[in-house]
Formats: C-alpha cells, sequence, structure tokens
C-alpha cells in the first residue's frame, strides 16, 4: 500500500520526517502543524507530495493537522524571543544546582504545553531538582535531554580545521557514522588531533570518502606486498590511493615509483585491521 506524504523539517539544517498528508492543499516552503513525540508543532514542508509504499516507513505515518494560521505562526515566533529569557534563567538555576552540564538550547512546544531542555554532558546528571525549580519558574511541563558531543557542536557551530563552517551546521542533515577504521583506511594520522572535530570526535567528513577508499584498496596493491615491476620483483612500501601511484624497493636493490597499470600484483590492498593503537581511539567514535 502507497501512501502520499510531505517531508516536514523542524529546524533548518534538522532530520526530515515523513506525514501524511492528510487531503490537505499544501505546498513546498508551507508551515503546518503536525504532533510528534515531543508534542504539538510548527513544521516546514521541504518537499512537493511523495509517495511511500508501506514496508518503507520506519514509523508510524501521522497526519498533518492544519496548515499554520497566522495564530500559529505568532505564537511559534513569540515561543523563539521567550527561548533567550529560558536559557539565562536556566543557566542561574544550573550554577545554584552545582549541575556539570553544558546548556545547549531549549524548545517550546507549539502550544506551550511543554518545555524541552538539551544539555550535554560527561556522563549521567542528576537533574531532578533543576526540574522542580524550572516547573515552578515557567509553570508548565519540563523535560531535559541530554544529548552526544555531536549533536552539541551542532548546536552551537563554529569552524572546522579545514576553516569551514561545520558540515552540521550548513548542510549536514543527519550524522552518520564515522570509525577509527574508516580513518586508518585512508591512510590518514591516527593522531586525535588531526581527525577529531569541534565536538572531539571523529571528523565526519571521514565518511564521505569512506566509499572511494574501499573502491581504490580494490585496485591498489597492499603494503608490504610483493609486485611484479618492469625491472623486477619488489616489496610495496607506499601506496598512494589517490594518484594510484606505488613506491616499491626493488629485490636488486634501490627504490621507485610506478602506476598501478605499470605493475602486477596479487595481494590487493584490503580494509585495514585496528592495532592497539587504533583501539585506543575508539572513544573518538559515537
Amino acid at each position: 500500500m502507497a501512501y502520499q506524504v510531505a517531508l516536514i523539517q523542524f529546524e533548518k539544517l534538522g532530520k526530515k520526517y515523513h506525514f501524511d498528508y492528510n487531503q490537505l492543499p499544501i505546498k513546498k516552503g508551507d508551515k503546518v502543524v503536525v504532533e510528534t513525540i515531543r508534542g504539538i508543532e510548527l513544521g516546514f514542508v521541504v518537499s512537493d507530495l511523495l509517495e511511500i509504499e508501506e514496508k518503507d516507513l520506519v514509523s508510524p505515518l501521522k497526519p498533518i493537522l492544519r496548515i499554520a494560521t497566522d495564530e500559529d505562526i505568532r505564537m511559534y515566533e513569540e515561543n523563539i524571543l521567550s527561548e533567550v529569557r529560558v536559557m539565562e534563567r536556566t543557566s542561574s538555576l544550573v550554577k545554584q544546582n552545582k549541575l556539570e552540564m553544558k546548556l545547549l538550547n531549549c524548545e517550546f512546544t507549539l502550544d506551550r504545553s511543554k518545555l524541552i531542555i538539551y544539555f550535554n554532558a560527561e556522563g549521567r546528571v542528576d537533574f531532578r531538582e533543576l526540574v522542580k525549580d524550572l516547573a515552578t519558574e515557567f509553570h508548565l511541563r519540563i523535560e531535559l535531554r541530554q544529548v552526544g558531543a555531536r549533536d552539541g557542536a551542532k548546536v552551537l557551530g563554529g569552524i572546522g580545521p579545514c576553516g569551514y563552517l561545520t558540515c552540521c551546521t550548513t548542510f549536514l542533515g543527519e550524522f552518520q557514522p564515522v570509525s577509527i577504521k574508516m580513518a586508518k583506511n585512508q591512510n590518514l594520522s591516527l593522531n586525535p588531533s588531526n581527525i577529531s572535530g569541534l565536538c572531539g570526535k571523529l571528523l565526519c567528513c571521514i565518511n564521505y570518502e569512506d566509499e572511494a577508499y574501499k573502491q581504490y584498496r580494490k585496485e591498489l596493491p597492499k603494503k608490504d606486498s610483493y609486485v611484479t615491476t618492469p625491472e623486477g620483483r619488489a616489496r610495496v612500501t607506499q601506496v598512494n590511493f589517490l594518484t594510484q601511484i606505488v613506491k616499491v624497493d626493488h629485490e636488486s636493490g634501490g627504490s621507485a615509483f610506478y602506476h598501478v597499470s605499470e605493475i602486477q600484483f596479487k595481494q590487493k590492498a584490503t580494509e585495514e585491521e585496528l592495532d592497539s593503537n587504533g583501539h585506543d581511539l575508539k572513544d573518538l567514535e559515537e
């Protein structure tokens, strides 16, 4: 069975969700009101109508409640303005309760029935007293959510080691897994400062080139394996995946560089296994 749906986004670079368009005359760019697990929210239509099969749904499909009215939009804008005061007051209460937590942002549900506050912390935080203080202060239901380091960096933003704004604050809607093994497969230095971003976790861009390097490894010889060159048998000492240039040490003496098309080999540069150094860096993954 196929459903007609629209993709809805709740923040500029947030995840996109399918909602049943509910026979409403909606179009890309419209503001709509929907019900999510957080409550009643205002979202933005970021696609034309789509058809999706029931087997492709990752969660039960909910309908769009209505196209946002002027009152809905006014309430949404008022909520955003109120969030500044909420963050200031919450920060003060965090200090008062002597909690080791880093506040990131907050958001009201559209109907202002609930306030959700996002924070980052090294370990578990007992924030029960803080929730009581916040409920007394704002007279509504309070929900505190601890998020990971990458989500925290996405909220705060900044300049990455490449000199550009971080990917997560410019175009990256969803985080993809990044592993130490990916970095090793790309012959990157496993120095944490070279392969981690502002969040302290592995650079998201390592994931972008992972498939390309997997393909390169199928086309090039394994380091320390033996190959046949125009000058005879030699051992591979370096492999440049991008240029496809291989450095070898000849059995007869001396070193040389060859393009992969100039040599013959049997052992391909299969994916690298992690050594003790790689396992020590597993905490950079998330």
